[in-house]
């Protein structure tokens, strides 16, 4: 009889291995200080055929961070039920987007701190990422607020604002919520919740908080400033 032949695994099978470790060890130890011996190692490949696959350490962490970032950008999306009043809408991509990152703990340090923090490159394929995320919020709360106020023409830029502060807030307080025990996905959407949609219900009730007026400020410096003779 001849020798058995071996399966051979699909190439996107194995560089899909390598990805996962890549993150792992990027996301555990850093970029900088992440070797490829390290993410050879654990994908269970030789160092040789990392580099034959994905090129160099940079390209390796660019192919990481572009996968990572698809899949939370899909992750919110798929998350979301446009069939749902205003805020179980924001709750449910609240919920999405904080179950996803805190089953990917590694991925999302690769995506909030270390491509952040290396160079432009690495950086602008997140930003690509965050992007695309608030335009999706932004029309989010842009569908509510017309329909709240019955008016189909309000303008994008109104809004757009308040998808910034909201995305901005939810990262913070992702990464807060990884590095702290006991908080669950559930437990940090809530918190999202409660510190976003008191507001943005006021704004959807034709309630926005303003500031005061410009001209009682100024009389309050004038008479700061008044002296005695």
């Amino acid at each position: 009889m001849g020798a058995v032949k071996t399966k051979r695994m699909p190439r996107a099978v194995r560089e899909q291995q390598m990805l996962d470790a890549a993150v792992q060890i990027f996301g555990q130890r850093g970029y900088m200080a992440a070797s490829m011996d390290e993410i050879a190692e654990l994908a269970g490949v030789s160092k040789p055929l990392v580099y034959l696959y994905l090129n160099s350490k940079e390209d390796l962490f660019t192919a990481c961070i572009r996968r990572e970032a698809k899949a939370l950008v899909e992750a919110v999306r798929a998350g979301v039920r446009r069939d749902l009043p205003a805020d179980r809408q924001l709750w449910e991509g609240l919920g999405a987007f904080f179950a996803h990152t805190a089953r990917n703990p590694d991925a999302w340090t690769v995506l909030h701190l270390q491509a952040r923090t290396h160079g432009e490159p690495f950086a602008a394929e997140v930003a690509a990422m965050r992007e695309e995320i608030v335009a999706f919020v932004t029309q989010l709360i842009l569908a509510a607020a017309r329909e709240a106020h019955r008016d189909p023409d309000l303008p994008e830029r109104e809004v757009a604002g308040l998808a910034e502060a909201l995305v901005g807030a939810a990262e913070s307080l992702a990464a807060w919520a990884n590095a702290t025990p006991g908080v669950t996905a559930r437990q940090a959407a809530a918190t999202m919740m409660n510190f976003a949609w008191a507001g943005l219900g006021d704004l959807m009730a034709g309630r926005p908080w303003s500031p005061p007026e410009e001209r009682a400020g100024n009389q309050v410096e004038e008479r700061a400033g008044t002296q005695v003779e």
